[in-house]
């Protein structure tokens, strides 16, 4: 799976503001969850997962988000596909992956802005902090509660693939979009900002 393509990048021709960018000491890979069993109360031990179901619509509170979403494939290119930019209030699941809530890690893909809509679903993912709530909604009816562990950012030829895309046996969610500093020269943001969270017990 390739990642360096993964977000498709904005069409602007005028300087765009700057998403925020993760805090300072959270730009180090965490694959796992910091929470170990051993900080959870007997009764309430890491969860096993939920059956698969359709996501429907993603909440980050902290940065007030909350979107419909979309299932997504890949790209002939094997790059993961996102939202059509006239729909960039969109967030995509990929749907081959595992659904929110299930064991695995979970990917939901947005953009951070566009030429058309400015800002789009995910401009401020950069804000989110470790210890935040990320629910999703699920066509079941139920509704998947993460703890977010960790923000990073990475250069695109530097994605983290296996951390994001690898398995796990415990219920994760990767949210995933745009950062850095947009190039005007080449039309494209040389990050990506991604949100690693683990399902709560």
């Amino acid at each position: 799976m390739l990642g360096s393509g993964l977000i498709g990048a904005s069409l602007k021709t005028t300087e765009p503001a700057r998403p925020p960018q993760p805090l300072a000491g959270t730009t180090d890979p965490t694959p796992d969850s910091p929470f170990t069993e051993a900080d959870l109360d007997p009764a309430t031990r890491a969860p096993t997962g939920l059956p698969r179901a359709t996501p429907t619509i993603i909440n980050i509170p902290r940065i007030g988000v909350r979107a419909s979403i979309m299932a997504l494939g890949t790209n002939p290119d094997g790059t993961v596909q996102v939202p059509p930019l006239d729909q960039a209030m969109l967030a995509g699941w990929y749907e081959p992956g595992p659904s929110p809530g299930e064991s695995g890690n979970a990917v939901i893909v947005g953009h951070v802005d566009s030429a058309a809509i400015g800002p789009a679903v995910f401009f401020s993912l950069g804000a989110v902090q470790p210890g935040d709530t990320i629910t999703v909604e699920r066509a079941d009816g139920r509704t998947a509660t993460f703890r977010v562990d960790s923000v990073a950012s990475y250069p695109k030829n530097s994605f983290p693939t296996e951390q994001v895309y690898g398995p796990t046996d415990r219920p994760g969610l990767r949210v995933v979009t745009c950062g850095g500093q947009f190039d005007e020269a080449t039309g494209n943001y040389p990050d990506n900002v991604i949100a690693f969270a683990t399902l709560t017990p």
